[in-house]
């Protein structure tokens, strides 16, 4: 319990640089909205990747099937699992979030090129690289991606957790829903889809999945090393969300 609440407080200065950073108060058009996300959608993709990375690590996904790890863990990411990629639209139709975002961005005219682009690439040849390079990316984005498959690709189930769990979560202030609420009232007919995105993903993500993550994280991080290692990437994770925060920034 020490450990958790050490890694808590470590982190804390890092997730309150992103709760509070100036980026939000720059977003003062659609257009500024637009261009927030086209950046932000890759870490939506990138955040289902880790996920479904933590699914088939904790859960047996093979034919034939046999029980694989904790029943309680199996539990905890399934159920995060139906949540991020069988939600409900705003009338009730099922879909991943990151197809609600998609949506959300051609409903406000936001480019989408960049990235079904990259999507399309990695489908075709599965080179996460050769990827970036087809779409074009900013650095800011490609690092961003590149350290969570990293992590995927590591293998080590607590180090998954931990990064899902203190570097992704409830990470979108009231400040900017309340910005999106405002654009909101002046264009509905643009802007509904992203609102609706972002209550849903606080009620939702914020609320209800970042308790199941948790304790998710506190069962499979069963060492000291293992604590020490989900610090580490804890806060590289969020250091590159910081410096993705910046990348938009400057280009607004």
């Amino acid at each position: 319990m020490l450990l958790e609440e050490s890694i808590t407080k470590e982190l804390e200065v890092y997730r309150a640089e992103l709760i509070n950073h100036s980026l939000y108060k720059k977003i003062k058009s659609i257009e500024d909205l637009n261009l927030f996300m086209e950046y932000h959608v890759f870490a939506v993709w990138d955040f289902m990747s880790l996920l479904k990375s933590l699914q088939i690590n904790l859960t047996c996904v093979e034919v034939p099937w046999f029980p694989k790890g904790d029943a309680n863990t199996r539990f905890l990411i399934n159920e995060i699992v139906a949540g991020e990629e069988s939600d409900v639209d705003e009338k009730g139709i099922r879909k991943s979030h990151f197809e609600l975002y998609l949506e959300a961005m051609k409903q406000s005219a936001a480019s989408t090129q960049e990235i079904d682009v990259f999507t399309e690439a990695l489908k075709n040849n599965s080179n996460l690289n050769l990827a970036f390079k087809t779409a074009g990316l900013n650095k800011a984005i490609t690092d961003f991606v590149s350290f969570t498959f990293e992590i995927i690709e590591s293998k080590k189930e607590y180090l998954q957790a931990a990064v899902f769990t203190y570097g992704r979560e409830d990470l979108i202030p009231a400040m900017f829903l309340s910005i999106v609420k405002d654009l909101y009232h002046n264009f509905p007919n643009q802007i509904s889809k992203f609102k609706y995105y972002l209550e849903r993903h606080i009620e939702v993500d914020g609320d209800h999945h970042s308790h199941l993550a948790l304790e998710m994280t506190q069962s499979l991080c069963k060492t000291p090393q293992h604590w020490v290692e989900a610090m580490a990437a804890s806060k590289k994770a969020l250091i590159l969300r910081k410096k993705l925060w910046d990348a938009i920034e400057v280009a607004l």
